[in-house]
């Protein structure tokens, strides 16, 4: 248990989870994140100060209803603290609606204002624009450890990212720790999930630094 990601039972610890850029790294490597198990395992590996989850959320706006929102209010009630934005929606060249939306500014603030309090900080993404974010809580001696992957196909964490960090975890050695099957309820390949629709573009912008 308490080599669990690096954590140790003594020390503060903080969970920054970029819930799309998890969720897009778990799918390409074939699982889902059992968030109820991981959530035990941070519990039982140090002194859990937090567990946020950051994710932009497309909602209906003739139902007020988005396809996130049942894991959104799972992850609320049993241990999460989520950290939500609504997205923008706008019209490309082409004339397809996109949709634009990002929590990146919210975790960076979240784990600056927490790092004087902490003693370990996980950061769940590959996103090399965390990079400085990392560099500065490292600065206030905080260890950092990000997990990410770079056995899918595309790879999803940035080269500088991992050099960065004080411990890289590839997301893939996890699988038989905090992983599951996917749900045979999941949309067909061909159809794209809430994530995939609202970020395809905000993904393709976060990867162009991976290596």
């Amino acid at each position: 248990m308490a080599d669990f990601l690096g954590l140790r039972e003594t020390e503060r610890t903080a969970f920054f989870i970029d819930g799309a850029n998890l969720y897009k790294a778990a799918r390409n490597l074939g699982f889902d994140i059992d968030y109820k198990n991981l959530l035990a395992k941070m519990k039982s590996g140090c002194q859990l100060l937090r567990a946020s989850y950051y994710t932009p959320i497309q909602e209906d706006r003739d139902q007020d209803y988005s396809p996130l929102r049942p894991l959104i209010d799972w992850l609320d009630y049993n241990g999460y603290t989520m950290v939500t934005k609504t997205v923008r929606e706008f019209t490309d060249q082409q004339g397809h609606k996109r949709f634009k939306g990002s929590t990146d500014i919210e975790l960076v603030v979240d784990m600056l204002l927490l790092a004087d309090r902490l003693n370990h900080i996980v950061i769940f993404s590959g996103n090399g624009d965390f990079r400085r974010a990392i560099e500065a809580v490292q600065a206030k001696g905080v260890r950092v450890t990000v997990v990410s992957t770079v056995k899918s196909s595309p790879p999803m964490a940035s080269d500088d990212l991992r050099r960065q960090a004080d411990s890289f975890v590839d997301l893939a050695d996890l699988e038989k720790t905090i992983g599951r099957a996917p749900s045979p309820a999941r949309k067909p390949p061909a159809e794209k999930s809430d994530y995939e629709e609202e970020y395809d573009d905000e993904f393709d912008d976060e990867y162009e630094d991976v290596e």
